[in-house]
């Protein structure tokens, strides 16, 4: 059970209500984040947005996240996360990498090594080094290089929720999350 129980959700602000509504999975990472009214659907697009309308390739939007994951040892965002690591292209091998935290192993490409060497750095130190900025910055835009950091950091947010809060774990519903939010880009 978790530390603090899920509000009732008919009893919050009616946006609150209709945004939770308006979920295509009512998650308990959800249910735990609608106790911050106000910031509850702002945190929903915002997510959203990270899922669905970054110009950072998917793939690597998801390998930063489940490096979060396992780093944190936020187990409730490594199960929701991992269907959609697959579902964006990564495979088996890279996802057991990612377990052990083996951003070098040689099942990335040079690209996707470099993406996860910046997010160990931005997690365990707050910044990137000089030398792995510059490459990143050789590599992708500036503005991959503010989303890859937004994820990052959203990412570590939630991690911090999962893992305080000691939210429930449940089967992974994310892959419906993310196929909910590319709908409404389309939209």
């Amino acid at each position: 059970m978790a530390r603090i129980p899920y509000p009732d959700i008919d009893k919050l602000h009616p946006r609150v209500q209709e945004a939770f509504r308006g979920l295509p999975a009512p998650l308990n990472i959800f249910k735990a984040m609608a106790h911050a009214e106000r910031n509850f659907v702002p945190l929903l697009e915002l997510g959203g947005t990270i899922l669905a309308r970054q110009k950072l390739d998917a793939k690597l939007r998801e390998l930063a996240i489940l490096f979060v994951a396992a780093d944190t040892g936020a187990r409730y965002e490594w199960v929701q996360h991992v269907p959609i690591a697959l579902r964006a292209g990564a495979n088996d091998a890279q996802v057991r990498a990612l377990e052990s935290l083996d951003i070098e192993a040689p099942c990335f490409d040079a690209d996707e090594r470099l993406a996860l060497r910046f997010t160990q750095e931005v997690v365990r130190d707050v910044k990137a080094s000089k030398p792995t900025f510059d490459a990143m910055a050789r590599r992708f835009s500036g503005q991959e290089i503010v989303e890859l950091i937004l994820a990052i950091g959203f990412y570590m947010t939630v991690a911090r929720i999962m893992e305080t809060l000691e939210i429930e774990l449940e089967p992974p519903l994310g892959v419906a999350v993310v196929a909910a939010a590319e709908r409404g880009r389309r939209e």
